[in-house]
């Protein structure tokens, strides 16, 4: 089975509001098993150079409905990337002015997406004004 398909059918199990709260329960615990496993990577070792691997393990970090061991694993690989997180602003820095200007520049972006919560809008709101990038 293509990985891809197994996962995207239990997200669409878990947003779906005709399926019961025990079958996205399920879908969830499923979920989380198989990132822990490592189920659909590519690799053994993903490609840490590659952003949009650190950006899904940064999405992991803040994901409630991921577990604690997923988490610990994704910090590793963050770590592992040279990456470190913000806690003040939730933004990630490396070396390098260009890494920030392409946060800076996410957070923009999220002010013009409409499918965005007010919520992440205010928080890019805050970041972007403390570096006085609005």
């Amino acid at each position: 089975k293509n990985p891809n398909n197994v996962m995207g059918g239990l997200k669409a199990t878990i947003n779906n509001p005709k399926v019961s709260d025990e079958a996205k329960e399920s879908a969830k615990e499923r979920l989380n098993e198989m990132a822990e496993s490592g189920y659909g990577r590519k690799e053994a070792t993903p490609d840490l150079n590659d952003n949009r691997v650190v950006g899904g393990y940064k999405a992991t970090l803040h994901n409630d409905r991921v577990s604690d061991e997923a988490k610990a694993h994704a910090r590793e690989m963050i770590d592992a990337a040279g990456v470190s997180e913000d806690s003040q602003t939730r933004s990630y820095t490396t070396e390098g002015e260009e890494h920030e200007n392409h946060v800076l520049g996410g957070y923009k972006g999220t002010l013009k997406n409409p499918n965005v919560s007010e919520s992440a809008k205010e928080h890019a709101r805050e970041v972007l004004d403390e570096h006085d990038a609005l």
